[in-house]
């Protein structure tokens, strides 16, 4: 089944009306919207490469999105942070995903879908792949399954792919990328990663460019982001 377009909204930062010849933006709202059916993140290297830097503001309706930060929690090492699921619901039980991560050792990666959302111990404590039993029973193949993510010698992976699923079902379980896709997982493993999944903005949810915790601009925000090694 063909992905739908959906529209994804970024910040943008933009000085004169010569940016917007470049590319379909508004000028007074720092916004660029992009109706597609491309990855996010493939639209911020797009973005990127025209020398503008983008922050992903919202992507699909209202409640049909959703975005996991995929941690390490091996004690011995510094930046916790490697990679980030982004979700968006485009059609009834349809979501696309939005996956990236970096740093790991390369080779092959299994990303699922884990029953429970406690990652108090890491990858050790989020339960097992989601509907697991129920699909074993049925004999077809289970929805929390997403599939495999390949890393190259770079250190970076990345896939886009859909899922019959809704954005709802997934709201507070867990993501586990690793290189096994089921068993026992090893939490001081730094090539396994674990992240609690969270709801999104959608298009046009998100307008602030201050923080009203710390006060920071979305840019400051961006650059701390970057310092963990999120983006």
């Amino acid at each position: 089944m063909a992905v739908p377009v959906f529209e994804t909204i970024f910040a943008v930062p933009m000085t004169c009306d010569s940016c917007i010849t470049k590319i379909t933006a508004n000028l007074q709202d720092q916004v660029v919207s992009v109706e597609g059916t491309a990855a996010p993140s493939a639209i911020v290297d797009a973005i990127q490469a025209t020398g503008r830097d983008a922050i992903l503001r919202g992507s699909g309706k209202s409640n049909s999105a959703a975005v996991c930060i995929l941690e390490s929690h091996a004690s011995h090492i510094g930046n916790k942070v490697r990679g980030l699921v982004r979700m968006v619901e485009v059609a009834p039980s349809m979501t696309i995903v939005d996956l990236s991560i970096r740093g790991l050792t390369p080779g092959t990666y299994h990303a699922t879908v884990r029953e429970s959302g406690d990652i108090s111990q890491g990858p050790e404590s989020v339960g097992d792949i989601w509907e697991a039993v129920q699909a074993e029973e049925q004999a077809k193949p289970s929805r929390g399954v997403f599939g495999k993510v390949e890393v190259g010698e770079d250190g970076v992976g990345a896939v886009f792919l859909d899922r019959p699923i809704h954005i709802w079902e997934m709201i507070g379980r867990s993501i586990v990328v690793a290189g096994q896709q089921d068993g026992k997982f090893d939490r001081n493993d730094p090539d396994t990663l674990v992240g609690v999944i969270a709801r999104s903005a959608g298009v046009w949810d998100n307008d602030k460019t201050v923080c009203s915790c710390s006060g920071k601009t979305v840019w400051q925000e961006r650059e701390e982001l970057r310092d963990r090694g999120m983006l």
